[in-house]
């Protein structure tokens, strides 16, 4: 019959974008706690110490916050399965943006004031690049 999908067919054809959104959530989600509890964990001992992120040069700050992404990011994966290339190709769609940006602005080529919004600019779709290359992994 054409044009006729059965319920198993059509579950089948959703499965696909729906795991890659589902990942894709799940990951921002990690992202997010990790900017929250690791980045409010750092801000809380840097006080202690009488300093705190907001005065540090922005690409320390940039710097520490690919890291607080990163870490949970990376360590969902790990529970979830993943392999380590896939990890490891997560981890450097996060920080090789990164070192971009910090770069640039080292060169003046980036105002220091944009470099935490240039960074996730640039983060969130070189991230998902890197899931599109792996669809058939993160589609699953």
């Amino acid at each position: 019959m054409t044009g006729v999908t059965t319920t198993q067919e059509t579950a089948r054809a959703r499965r696909g974008p729906e795991a890659f959104a589902l990942h894709l959530g799940e990951m921002l989600l990690a992202m997010g706690l990790g900017m929250l509890v690791l980045g409010g964990a750092i801000e809380g001992g840097l006080a202690l110490a009488g300093a705190s992120l907001s005065d540090a040069p922005e690409s320390l700050a940039a710097g520490t916050m690919a890291v607080t992404m990163t870490v949970p990011m990376v360590w969902w994966m790990h529970h979830r399965g993943h392999p380590v290339r896939h990890n490891v190709e997560m981890a450097a769609s996060m920080v090789v943006p990164t070192a971009v940006v910090i770069g640039l602005s080292s060169l003046g080529t980036i105002a220091a004031g944009g470099v935490m919004a240039l960074q996730h600019g640039a983060m969130i779709p070189a991230m998902v690049a890197v899931m599109l290359l792996r669809y058939e992994h993160y589609s699953r």
